[in-house]
């Protein structure tokens, strides 16, 4: 299977897909940050992130996330390796839009595919009736991904 993600290196896609979790970053209306550690998947050159059973304050559709990308859609997603030894840290960012995928979408399944191939935890939750959040990239930046 080939995996692509615009913008991204070879190295920089398998460094990403290496992650088992993500940051997300969002900004509402009035540009205040809102940073959240995500699962993800990569599938048709996005990446995606449900908006899973865990447990919540609040209904999907008024998460923090989802109101500030109905706000301002643009995102930065953030992976990061740390180590005590200095000279292995690297991170990666992917900055672009974020819009909500109903179920309705094709690009629904695929996605949901995706993300239960890499946590198995989403074989028993019932996302195929959840939204999901879309990730179009639209810059790559890394540090120490390359060397």
């Amino acid at each position: 299977m080939i995996v692509e993600l615009p913008g991204a290196t070879a190295a920089e896609i398998a460094f990403l897909l290496a992650a088992r979790v993500a940051r997300l970053a969002t900004v509402d209306s009035a540009g205040r940050p809102h940073v959240i550690p995500i699962c993800f998947a990569l599938a048709g050159g996005r990446l995606y992130t449900p908006l899973d059973e865990k447990p919540k304050r609040v209904p999907d559709r008024r998460l923090q996330r989802v109101r500030n990308i109905a706000a301002n859609a643009a995102v930065c997603l953030v992976v990061d390796r740390y180590s005590e030894d200095w000279k292995e840290l690297a991170w990666l960012q992917v900055r672009g839009k974020a819009k909500l995928i109903e179920p309705t979408d094709v690009r629904h399944e695929p996605a949901l595919a995706a993300l239960r191939g890499r946590y198995p935890q989403y074989l028993t939750m019932a996302l195929e009736l959840r939204p999901l959040l879309k990730i179009s990239a639209e810059r790559i930046v890394s540090w120490r991904i390359n060397a």
